[in-house]
């Protein structure tokens, strides 16, 4: 074997030996003139369990039963030659234990003669990163000393159902009684114990169609969403009974009420909200009358 023959085996083994043990998954598919994985590392294993890659081989099409439905319009634009291949693309997937696990890829097509025949790529795990991303979007959507909703995500709510969307609404506004008393009398962190416990209870009623803010210290916010008159009315006494039932413990809690409905969202929330604030002011300083 000569210098350069030796040189090229030598390199093609070492390249073959990097792509054999990366931990990203590295694959070439044709597409024409007929669907065929003609290669994939091993990488694929580590999400989809042993055999995965020989089944791949002799199923190219089995191994897309784990990708995430969301994602399956995306990536048939992938295959189809539909797509700017510049970009990257983030793409869910279930893996051998049915749980999430997440790739960007970046992949580059093959044509011949101006037609789109195979593709080659690598896809590089990221479930970190999404996860990173998560706890992120959490801290910023939600208040950290209750769990709510926080009054910036409140506000960008009430922002959506003003502008975009048209909906039957209604907006609870609840506010300790007596807060700055237990902070006085017992520190500032039993006033804080108690916003929690009220924000539990709130919480307890929350849904996809009812959604809890903290907007202030002692004060929370409810949008009600797409639910009649009556069904608010219903939510709010159940809402006062749950607050009873914990004032039959150690510290008692107290608080106020006041709501407002419009059958259409759009355009009326800063009124609804007045509305809610002035109702619950009314329900306030009706007590201490």
């Amino acid at each position: 074997m000569d210098k350069e023959t030796a040189a090229h085996h030598f390199e093609t083994s070492k390249l073959k030996e990097i792509v054999m043990q990366s931990r990203d998954i590295i694959y070439y598919c044709r597409i024409k003139p007929k669907p065929q994985v003609l290669f994939v590392n091993g990488a694929l294993e580590q999400y989809f369990g042993r055999g995965s890659v020989q089944l791949c081989y002799e199923h190219p099409e089995h191994i897309y039963r784990h990708l995430h439905p969301d994602f399956r319009d995306i990536i048939q634009k992938k295959w189809s030659g539909d797509f700017d291949y510049d970009k990257p693309i983030i793409q869910c997937w279930m893996d051998e234990n049915g749980r999430e696990r997440w790739f960007e890829e970046v992949a580059t097509p093959v044509y011949e003669k101006g037609e789109l025949v195979a593709i080659h790529g690598i896809l590089r795990n990221i479930d970190g990163w999404i996860q990173l991303q998560k706890d992120l979007e959490y801290r910023i959507s939600h208040d950290a000393l209750t769990g709510a909703y926080s009054r910036d995500y409140f506000e960008r709510l009430l922002k959506r159902y003003d502008k975009e969307v048209d909906v039957p609404m209604a907006i609870i506004l609840c506010d300790l009684d007596e807060l700055k008393t237990v902070n006085d009398h017992f520190g500032h962190r039993e006033g804080d114990r108690l916003i929690k416990e009220a924000a539990k209870i709130l919480m307890n009623f929350q849904s996809e169609k009812v959604l809890v803010s903290r907007i202030g210290g002692d004060e929370f916010a409810i949008l009600v969403i797409e639910m009649d008159l009556s069904e608010v009315k219903k939510l709010v006494e159940k809402m006062d009974e749950a607050i009873n039932g914990y004032n039959n413990r150690d510290w008692p809690m107290k608080m106020s009420y006041g709501y407002a409905y419009s059958h259409s969202s759009k355009g009326n929330m800063e009124q609804l909200f007045e509305e809610a604030d002035r109702n619950m002011y009314i329900n306030k300083f009706g007590k201490k009358e």
